[in-house]
């Protein structure tokens, strides 16, 4: 019985500590997700301002010189503005792909646990 006792305890700590692996590599892979989500964003800021900056330029060579320049200036407004909401949307999936923090497999998996220990222990 003994033997029973100690084998059972041996393999629950064996079983507390997968599951804290799981939920350190489920954490990583949310933190990675996380700063990818951040640094599109931050892209897609710097991308916005620059549209902004294009698009003052473009306005600036619209009233001072003919079409052409403008029209330029306007294409070149328009590429960064496409650049900053394909940025921003993929930035967005990411983060929500990160969401929530809590690691849900493991969560899952010790409650399960859990629920098999106290059906074994009935019995």
């Amino acid at each position: 019985m003994s033997e029973l006792v100690q084998r059972a305890s041996q393999q629950l700590t064996e079983l507390v500590r997968g599951e804290m692996r799981l939920a350190q590599a489920e954490m990583k892979e949310k933190g990675r997700r996380y700063g990818k989500g951040g640094g599109l964003f931050g892209g897609a800021g710097v991308a916005g301002f620059l549209m902004l900056q294009a698009a003052v330029a473009a306005a600036i060579a619209g009233l001072a010189v003919a079409l052409p320049v403008w029209a330029a200036a306007l294409i070149v407004t328009a590429v960064l503005g496409v650049i900053a909401a394909v940025m921003a949307l993929i930035g967005r999936k990411q983060i929500r792909a990160g969401t929530p923090l809590a690691p849900e497999q493991t969560i899952e998996n010790v409650k399960a646990d859990v629920a098999e220990i106290k059906e074994s222990a009935h019995r």
